[in-house]
This record gives structure tokens, C-alpha cells and sequence, in this order.
């Protein structure tokens, strides 16, 4: 393979490979009921350059910013590739992002221009009535989508299929220039933007080859959304760099995971804690166990479920621990203790938890996760919050904001998150525990368990709600759900309401945002019932 003249340069890396294995099948789009999408190293250049001088052609050059609101599709790579290619920064955008909120990323970003899929148009283009300066610079018309292109914006597709163009003469070279701004899922607040560079992708290359140990025989899978740095860190760049055939799906489905696994042999998949549980709650199959994939890669595996779910699936769990703004850690598959995100490398990387005062914690007390890299200075950039990235690495290290402790043998756990965790009665309830315990009834399709300020008025005190996710066609019956937790829990953990909901709403990075489940419950709504109405018909006698 011809070796790339930028080393960690993504648009030199794709420039090199496209030279040397044009052909190489390198990313497969799964699009459900409609054509998949394979995309060839030459593929991605010659579409990528002629997205980046559609960008040139209105303006946009190094150092400014465009917007891309769509669901995972090949545009996303000619976009960054086109980024990296003339020094602009991408800025991917949570596909369910909409009104306010949208409006608050294009102002906070300073985007210039955006591309997005037809099925947002009516997103969109109300947004872009109040941004005159943002541009639309092509607008994606894929399978399935009812919307069709306007003929008031560029086609994205014409653009592509475009006649020819060869790389720009005055084409960036600068792998430290920003090529993203990511921005973090706001589950409390707004969010804030994250800048990633251009040589960040080689360290995630770094770590499919040296910590996920992919090989040639693998076949990466992910249904993440890329506007998340777990899609783009654990599957994508490790794909286009290591020359590693992956499949991504238009977007995550619980219910096919397995099926899509099969058809396309792949033997490594991504997920998310609440994506786990989510898969776990899906009714028991007898083909279960029968699947290629070898290992999870998986970030929040919730506990209760853990060995049970490498059980059922014959899959081993690599938990990992980390954040676009940094910090990493990760427990191979059979090392260390069950429950466990693992310890940071080994000469690399240093990681501790510490108390409000920065003293360090005693083993299984609980403190502040905080991170260093080894030799280097501990940055972070959040867009336009030059004293937010300071507060983030005052003292040279990172602070997490997540809450955990060590064992004796210095294996780092996740407790929660600070200011999330749910105190009752004077203990902390884990909602992944509460979760567990409910995903096991088989009329539950998703649960979120959140808290609420508690009925006693007990400062910092939270009754607990259990979000639920009926079974498309099933009428689910309450008290069944009741009788799972007290069954299951101690009764300080048993959920003081059941909401029925159609749907847990999710970020990017399918955490479940129960700040949207909270603005929507009412202990006195139609779909809420009490536990206190329902406990003494699932409550055992004996108690």
C-alpha cells in the first residue's frame, strides 16, 4: 500500500489507499428494507472532492465551519473527507436535533453552509428562514424518504454524480488543523461544542489495532449515529485506516441487530449501556447464540445484566471507559472483575478518583473520575468557552464530572454521574439495576428509569420513575411490571410510579434523555400509576 504523504492525514490516508486498493469494499451502508450502500476507497475520494468544491464553490474554505443533519449515510464520509481535504470543519449534527436547539448549534458553531438529507426538509428549511449567512450547500435525497428535493436548494446527489475534479491546489496539510466540532448530548443543558482535530484520527486507529485487536478477519458493525465519537472512534476511522471492512446502519434497531450481523459476518459491534438493555429486553430467540460476532465493544454495561447477556448471545463484553473530550480506560474480555469499565494504559494514560478537596479516594469510596495523558499537556477546546475547557483541565487533569471508586486492585467502576445519581431514603439507587429487573418481563420493549423530586420534600431525595416501552401490539399489564421489581429489588429500589410512554427519547449516542420523559410526567396523567395503587396485589403476603 502506497504510504500516505500526511501520516494521520484522513484525506492523504484515503488518497493513498484509493491509489494502491481502489477496489477494496471498505464501508458497507445497511439501509434496512432498501439497497445497501457499499463504498470503495476510490469511491470516497473522487465523491469526496467534489463535495469540496461544492464547499469552495460557496465560500467555504480553511477554518470554517458547515452543519450536516442526516442519519448514517455515505455523505458523511465525502464530508469529512472533504473537510480534511481543504481544512474545513465539519460539524455533524444529531439527526433528531430540531427547532431551538437547531437554531442554537448553527449560531453557536458560526456554520457557513449545511448539507442534509431530504427527510429533514421540513426541519430544516424554517430554521434557515432565520440564518440568512448559512447556505445550503446540497440536500441528500435517499431510498425511502418521502420529502422530495426542493428545487429552491442544490442537490446533493447531482453533486456527486458530477463530472470529475481532482484535489484543490491549495488542499490543507495539517493534520492538527480542527476537522470536527462535536458536540456533547446537552442531557442537562445546552451543549457544548467539542473540537476535535484532524490527528485524533490516527489515535483512534491506534487503538482498533493495539487495545480492540482487530485484524483482517474482522468485520466491524455499528448502528451509532457518526455525529457520535463512539461510531467514528471504534468503527469508522479504524475501518478506513486499517483497511477493515465495516457495515453501519442507517441508524441503531435493537430488533435486527443479530439478523444484520449474520447476513454481512460481522464479528465486532459497538453499543452503549442503554442500547445493551434495550437488546436484552427484545423476546428470547432459539438462534440467539447463533451469531458470528466474538466480542462487544461496549461502554456502560449495565451490571445486572453483564454475564447474562455474553451468556445468551456467546459473545465476550470489552468494556471501555471515555469521552470526546477524553479519558480512556478499558477491561479486556475474562480480565478483571464483572461490573468494572476497566484501568487506563499502562504507562500512557493515569487515572484517579478523587474527593471535592483533590485528595485521592480510598478504595470503594467514591469520587471524581479524573484523567491525564502521561508527558503531555491535558487539553481541551470547547468552542467559544475558553473558561469551561480551563474548569475542565484545572490542575493539568481532566475532570470527568462522572462519580466511581477503585477496587484494592485499582479496577475503576462508574457509580453515576454527578448531580444524577438517585438518592432514596438515604441510599443510592443505580437505575441500570431498577432496569435490569424490568427488561426481563416480556412485554417490555424499553425502559428508562429516572427520578423525581421525592413526595417528602427531602432535600436531594428523588421517588423513582420507571419510563415503559410496551411491545408494539401489547397492552402491557402494570402490575406485572410492579411484580418484577419487587420480586427482583429491595423495596427501596422498587419504582414509586409506571409511566407507559411509545418511546424513550434519545441523544446521538443513545442515552436516554429522561430530562424529556421528566417535562412530560405528571403523577396524576392517564399513563402514570402509582405503586402505592398496585402493591398490595403484587406484594407476597409474607412481606
Amino acid at each position: 500500500m502506497t504510504e500516505a504523504k500526511v501520516p494521520g492525514h484522513i484525506a492523504y490516508e484515503l488518497d493513498s489507499r484509493a491509489e494502491s486498493m481502489p477496489d477494496f469494499e471498505v464501508v458497507t451502508f445497511e439501509n434496512g428494507e432498501y439497497q445497501d450502500e457499499v463504498l470503495t476507497y476510490k469511491g470516497i475520494v473522487l465523491r469526496g472532492r467534489k463535495f469540496a468544491h461544492a464547499l469552495q464553490k460557496i465560500g467555504i474554505g480553511r477554518g470554517d465551519t458547515f452543519s450536516m443533519l442526516m442519519r448514517n449515510h455515505p455523505e458523511f464520509l465525502y464530508s469529512m473527507y472533504a473537510a480534511s481535504l481543504i481544512g474545513a470543519v465539519m460539524v455533524p449534527i444529531d439527526p433528531r436535533t430540531k427547532g431551538e436547539r437547531l437554531k442554537y448549534v448553527f449560531s453557536d458553531s458560526k456554520s457557513k453552509g449545511v448539507v442534509f438529507a431530504s427527510e429533514f426538509m421540513d426541519t430544516v428549511k424554517p430554521v434557515l428562514s432565520e440564518f440568512s449567512n448559512v447556505k445550503t450547500i446540497g440536500v441528500a435525497y435517499k431510498d425511502g424518504m418521502n420529502v422530495p428535493v426542493s428545487n429552491d436548494f442544490p442537490s446533493m446527489n447531482e453533486i456527486l454524480d458530477g463530472p470529475e475534479v481532482g484535489p484543490p491546489d491549495n488542499r490543507n496539510e495539517d493534520p492538527n488543523m480542527p476537522l470536527e466540532i462535536i458536540y456533547t448530548s446537552g442531557t442537562t443543558g445546552d451543549p457544548k461544542g467539542v473540537v476535535v482535530k484532524g490527528s485524533r484520527m490516527s489515535q483512534f486507529a491506534q487503538l482498533g489495532l493495539f487495545v480492540w485487536q482487530y485484524s483482517e478477519q474482522d468485520r466491524l458493525y455499528t448502528g451509532l449515529s457518526l455525529t457520535h465519537g463512539n461510531a467514528q472512534a471504534v468503527t469508522l476511522v479504524p475501518s478506513l485506516i486499517l483497511n477493515i471492512p465495516s457495515v453501519i446502519s442507517r441508524k441503531f434497531t435493537k430488533s435486527r441487530i443479530w439478523d444484520i450481523c449474520r447476513k454481512h459476518n460481522c464479528t465486532t459491534f459497538s453499543l452503549l449501556g442503554g442500547m445493551m438493555m434495550g437488546i436484552f429486553s427484545e423476546p428470547p430467540k432459539p438462534d440467539d447464540a447463533d451469531n458470528p460476532v466474538r466480542v462487544v465493544l461496549s461502554a456502560g454495561t449495565p451490571t445486572a445484566i453483564w454475564e447474562a447477556f455474553e451468556k445468551r448471545f456467546n459473545v465476550w463484553i470489552h468494556e471501555w471507559y471515555g469521552a470526546v473530550e477524553g479519558g480512556f480506560a478499558h477491561k479486556p474480555p475474562g480480565v478483571g472483575p464483572i461490573g468494572s469499565f476497566g484501568k487506563p494504559l499502562e504507562g500512557l494514560m493515569e487515572m484517579k478518583v478523587v474527593r471535592e478537596d483533590g485528595t485521592e479516594c480510598a478504595p470503594f469510596e467514591t469520587g471524581e473520575i479524573i484523567f491525564r495523558l502521561l508527558g503531555q499537556e491535558t487539553e481541551v477546546e470547547y468552542l467559544g468557552r475558553k473558561k469551561a475547557s480551563e474548569e475542565k483541565t484545572r490542575g493539568g487533569w481532566l475532570h470527568t464530572g462522572d462519580m466511581g471508586h477503585t477496587d484494592e486492585a485499582g479496577w475503576f467502576f462508574f457509580d453515576y454521574r454527578a448531580g444524577g445519581g438517585l438518592r432514596r431514603s438515604g441510599d443510592f439507587i443505580q437505575p441500570q439495576t431498577v432496569e435490569a429487573a424490568i427488561a426481563t418481563n416480556p412485554d417490555v420493549s424499553d425502559v428508562c428509569v429516572y427520578g423525581v423530586p421525592a413526595e417528602s420534600g427531602a432535600p436531594g431525595e428523588s421517588d423513582l420513575v420507571a419510563a415503559v416501552v410496551p411491545i408494539a401490539g401489547i397492552e402491557i399489564d402494570v402490575d406485572s411490571v410492579f411484580k418484577n421489581c419487587v420480586e427482583n429489588l429491595e423495596r427501596n429500589a422498587v419504582p414509586s410510579y409506571v409511566q407507559i410512554v411509545d418511546e424513550i427519547p434519545k441523544s446521538a449516542s443513545e442515552k436516554n434523555l429522561d430530562r424529556l420523559l421528566k417535562q412530560d410526567f405528571s403523577k396524576d396523567a392517564d399513563n402514570v400509576y402509582a405503586f402505592e395503587d398496585h402493591k398490595t396485589r403484587v406484594t407476597p403476603q409474607t412481606q
